[in-house]
This record gives C-alpha cells, structure tokens and sequence, in this order.
C-alpha cells in the first residue's frame, strides 16, 4: 500500500494526474483478493483506523494468511476479536502477537499512546460482564484512548455507583455494560453530561432471553444521550466511543 500511494503522490507532482482524480483513487482503492478473504487494505485511509479482523469462525491459517496480507499494505498494528487462546497459539508461530485472555482478543503490535480528548470509562454492571468490558477496553485502549475501569457498579447496591461519581462526570465517553435488567445505563445516562453507550449483555436467568431483556431496556431507557449497540459488542461500543474521544 506504501509503494501504491508513493506512486500515486508521484504521479500529481509530476502533473500526470489531478489532486481530485488521486483523492479519488485513494478513496476508491481496492482491496487485495487472498480467495477466501478479501483484505481492505485502504480502510485507515477512509475511516482513519485500519481493518480490525473478527476471529471467530476463522481457522488460524485463514488469519495467517489475513495477517501475512496486512502487513505487506503497511499495517503492522492490528487488532483481532473474538480469537481463542488455542488459535493465538497456531498464529503465534508465525506473527509475533499478544493475547488477553479476559478480553477474547488479541493485538500484533504496541497498544499506541493515548491521544484522545478524554477518559472513556467503561462501567459494568457485575463482575460477569467484564468480557464484554475487556473487549471494550481493550478496543479503546488499541484505538489510542485513555480508559478507566470501573468494574461491578450495578445498581443493586447503587452505593458502589456513586462511589465513582468523579470518574463518572469527569467521562468524556461512558461505555455502559450490564446484562439482567440493564438497568445501569439509565443511571449512569441520569448522572453524566457526556454520551453514553449502553451494551447489553448475554448474563442473566431465562427471562432475560441471553440479552434481549437488557437491551430493550436500554433502548427505552428515559435518560438522555444514550444510544445502545448490540448484544455483547464491546467491539462496536469502544469504536463508536473512540470516534467521539477523538473528536
């Protein structure tokens, strides 16, 4: 990807293109077509972050292969999802990765120094959550946001919420996750000026429908200035929550 755009650049000094017809091509580029996975290759141009790959369902010589393809465009930070510690192991022998194990997902490359506005924090409902929370944090922290987490504020003892009301209103993002009722993002909505992303979470006895119960709470959550991602995706919230950090 370096070389393509080095030529491209190259071709508007030289007056062999116009800067409309590079930004253009830069906009439109493709991507590289490995057969079983088709790598985009110029996202980080068009979105600013780079193609973040989602591990379930992938063998770990699928992502290798993914990786290897990566790399070779110039991205050498790269996030994975959803990745068993058995698969980061496969992996592991050829590119070079960190896991977290709490987070389901591992990182090839350094967590970058944050640079955004403020803190995201990242509130969980119970001690249960705290995958979906790992993942968020995780996500954010990769995406250059400072984080602070606070862990098992629910509201069942609302006590331990207001303990963090300092973090809660210095927030410039707060990421909401609860399961149950999901009854926390309206309490934190109730208290902060900030946005807040309420994620719903799978915990919770049969009437909770693995997470259809929280996150229609939350949908009709009557405090303001929440909006809701899907059903365990820490992934979605921290990028939504970094867009806003960093703007």
């Amino acid at each position: 990807m370096n070389y393509e755009i080095k030529t491209l650049l190259e071709d508007v000094r030289d007056g062999n293109i116009t800067v409309e017809q590079a930004i253009h091509e830069l906009k439109t580029a493709p991507f590289k077509d490995i057969g079983y996975a088709k790598v985009d290759t110029h996202r980080s141009l068009r979105n600013g972050v780079g193609e973040v790959i989602y591990g379930a369902g992938k063998t770990a010589k699928q992502l290798i292969g993914i990786i290897s393809t990566m790399k070779e465009s110039g991205q050498n930070q790269i996030l994975i999802t959803r990745i068993s510690q058995e698969t980061c192991e496969e992996v592991n022998k050829i590119h070079s990765l960190t896991y977290y194990k709490e987070g389901n997902l591992a990182i090839i490359g350094n967590i970058p120094p944050a640079n955004g506005k403020g803190t995201i924090v990242i509130a969980t409902g119970g001690t249960s959550d705290i995958p979906v929370a790992e993942e968020a944090a995780l996500t954010a922290e990769f995406l250059g946001n400072s984080v602070t987490r606070l862990y098992d504020v629910g509201v069942a003892g609302l006590h331990r919420t207001l303990a963090h009301i300092d973090d809660i209103v210095d927030a410039s993002v707060i990421i909401a996750i609860a399961g149950m009722e999901g009854a926390l993002a309206s309490v934190l909505g109730g208290l902060a000026e900030c946005p807040v992303i309420a994620v719903p979470t799978s915990v919770g006895y049969g009437a909770s429908f693995c997470g259809i119960s929280a996150l229609l709470s939350m949908i009709n959550s009557c405090a303001n200035g929440i909006s809701v991602v899907n059903i365990d995706n820490g992934f979605g919230a921290a990028y939504q929550a970094s867009l806003i950090n960093h703007h």
